[in-house]
């Protein structure tokens, strides 16, 4: 059966010691790694050293941090002593992290640096449990100790020192016995973490999550992901709080791979993608949709012929890249194709394209993939679905994306994209999950028909954490997880998603619409960066739009049109030319409905942040945008 992460990282470590687990960058950015002999010996000190301390199974120990190589540490750390880690990022709020260290009754907590230090000591009074702080940047010393202001009662305690110490008592071999006996000791439905979901709503929900629905997915997702082995490299650049980052790194080890660090903006990720030269890659839709925006702007100070070309053979690969779908069988049959025509019609314009897609891929589509090294094997994408547009570029060029579906509440991996047979736009459940599409009497849909995604599966949580009233509303007692996201099957047993249940906009006129396909696609446009639909219980659409300010900047340049850069959401001649934009993509000959077109936008003068308006998912945090932005809404629907 299913073993613990500990025990799974212990058994690698045995195979591969000399192999490189880690690798991060030191004062001089240059990359250093770390061995999985080295990661294990510093592992079991960590866990020495807390359990001197104190810390025992069943605790719940605080993880304030974003990614960096002493998260994984600590995790193990924490798991091989059966204790589970109650994790956050560094942007969290602090009566965010007061709720959730509060009600798990934390009495160890792990914080980044010196700021989170300060951010949690700050609530020391609501927190009475918490009696233990470990600072993990190795750069807060004990003079850095010395400044800070400790509340009575409280022990701050330095990574290093603990690191030290640790070594120091497992010379001692019944210490380091005891050590291992903890790991061994370990059983699979034991709790590895309570990650709190964003409360958008309310209290944010603790989703409780054992070994066993990490372990299911490390034995699932190699025989989706073929081509996983030993001492590759993974570029890691999403926040490891979240369950989605967590999982490609317990895959990593797992497959005895290496974890390197980077961070997701742009000029440092495509520096990194360079110098680490890694074979996979995990990230969410909105930096592949910036990936591709930013091919698109490189595109601008070429030559009018450089532009030719290359609007040409992104063309060409469009087209054959469609057609050889066609040709092969990689098409999303969400209505019924005949095959044999299917064949017929696209058998002729693969072979007559094909000429140009390689000279295409020699000359244009080539110099896009080298910039994500030599050894790039596939982008795993998560968090969100991809835009049809991004997927179909990625694809059309030769570079692989997998798209990926699940939630926290299923460790997250419920289905992703087969790495050598992809059906664009969908995605398949893992082996061992059961997955079904229902409507709103639970009933199930037929394939083209859209309904609420049931899930089935061993990665599917325990529950919410201390609330079994929640628990109940979407975890039926026969073990379905109500998802509340809306997909549609396939004839061929792939699904896609189609929105959110509770995402779904109601017309005055009873006209029900998703608005994440409409505002995927208001983004194609390269005017727009972000955009929300609004409408519920209104007459028609209207969307708050964010400008992509570089493309503006650069068509008032070229049509000189004075502007200030600080007015440009208020220039009449900005506002018409966005107008003009979402009014050709969101348009009846692109599939669209009339009552989905968009009938007045306002712009916002500033970007969307992470933690205020975008989650740490970089998804659009609804709930808090219809607050912060309650007049701008109000003006859209004005009579």
């Amino acid at each position: 059966m299913y073993k613990t992460i500990p025990q799974i990282f212990a058994n690698i470590v045995k195979t591969y010691p000399g192999y490189s687990v880690q690798m991060s960058k030191d004062k001089g950015g240059v990359f250093q790694s770390v061995s999985y002999s080295q990661l294990f010996g510093d592992v079991n000190a960590l866990a020495a050293s807390l359990s001197h301390r104190g810390m025992k199974r069943g605790d719940n120990v605080g993880l304030i941090s974003d990614n960096r190589s002493e998260w994984l540490l600590s995790d193990l750390a924490i798991l091989t002593l059966g204790a589970a880690d109650v994790p956050r990022g560094r942007d969290a709020m602090p009566y965010e992290i007061s709720f959730i260290l509060g009600i798990t009754e934390a009495d160890f907590c792990f914080v980044e640096n010196a700021v989170q230090l300060r951010k949690v000591l700050n609530l020391k009074d609501k927190l009475p449990a918490l009696k233990h702080f470990v600072v993990m940047d190795r750069e807060f010393t004990s003079e850095s100790l010395g400044n800070a202001t400790i509340t009575e009662g409280v022990e701050v305690l330095l990574f290093e020192g603990l690191l030290s110490e640790g070594h120091q008592l497992l010379n001692d071999p019944l210490v380091a016995q005891s050590i291992e006996d903890e790991r061994m000791k370990g059983k699979a439905d034991e709790t590895a973490t309570i990650i709190f979901t964003s409360g958008t709503t309310g209290e944010p929900k603790g989703v409780v999550l054992s070994h066993t629905n990490f372990a299911y997915q490390l034995e699932a997702l190699p025989k989706v992901i073929t081509t996983l082995a030993p001492a590759q490299k993974w570029l890691s650049v999403l926040p490891v709080w979240h369950s989605f980052e967590r999982i490609l790194q317990y895959v990593v080890v797992s497959q005895a791979s290496t974890i390197a660090y980077s961070k997701p903006l742009g000029s440092i990720l495509i520096a990194d993608l360079s110098l680490v030269n890694p074979h996979w890659m995990g990230s969410v839709p909105r930096i592949w949709e910036a990936v591709k925006s930013g091919v698109f702007n490189s595109m601008k100070a070429k030559s009018p012929v450089s532009k030719a070309l290359f609007a040409f053979f992104v063309s060409i690969a469009k087209h054959y890249n469609h057609n050889r779908d066609l040709l092969v069988g990689e098409v999303a049959t969400f209505k019924k194709h005949i095959r044999f025509l299917d064949i017929m019609r696209s058998i002729l314009p693969t072979a007559l394209l094909f000429p140009l897609y390689k000279l295409g891929d020699h000359l244009v589509y080539g110099k896009v993939k080298q910039k994500l090294g030599k050894n790039f094997i596939a982008g795993v994408s998560g968090g969100g679905s991809l835009s049809e547009s991004v997927d179909m570029f990625f694809s059309s060029i030769g570079i692989k994306l997998l798209d990926g579906y699940g939630l926290t509440e299923s460790a997250p991996v419920v289905a992703i994209r087969n790495l050598n047979h992809g059906i664009k736009r969908t995605v398949s459940p893992l082996i061992g999950t059961e997955v079904k599409i229902v409507n709103d009497q639970g009933r199930d849909v037929s394939p083209g028909e859209k309904g609420i995604v049931m899930v089935r599966g061993p990665q599917v949580m325990k529950g919410y954490y201390k609330r079994p009233e929640l628990t109940k509303a979407v975890l039926s007692a026969d073990g379905w997880l109500n998802t509340g996201d809306l997909g549609v099957w396939t004839h061929h047993g792939e699904f896609t998603l189609a929105g959110r249940a509770k995402d779904t906009i109601v017309l005055l006129g009873g006209e029900n619409l998703e608005p994440v396909p409409i505002e995927a696609k208001i983004c194609e446009s390269e005017y727009v960066e972000s955009a929300v639909v609004l409408g519920q219980d209104k007459k028609y659409l209207g969307a708050l739009v964010v400008l992509n300010r570089k493309s503006i900047e650069e068509y008032l340049t070229k049509e000189q049109i004075p502007y200030l850069v600080d007015k440009l959401a208020s220039m009449k001649e900005v506002k018409a030319l966005v107008e003009a934009s979402i009014n050709e993509i969101i348009h009846v000959k692109h599939g669209f409905k009339s009552y989905e077109h968009i009938s007045r936008i306002i712009i916002i003068p500033k970007s969307f942040e992470i933690g205020v308006e975008l989650s740490a998912k970089q998804e659009l945090k609804r709930f808090e945008i219809n607050k912060l932005y309650k007049q701008e809404i109000a003006q859209l629907f004005v009579s």
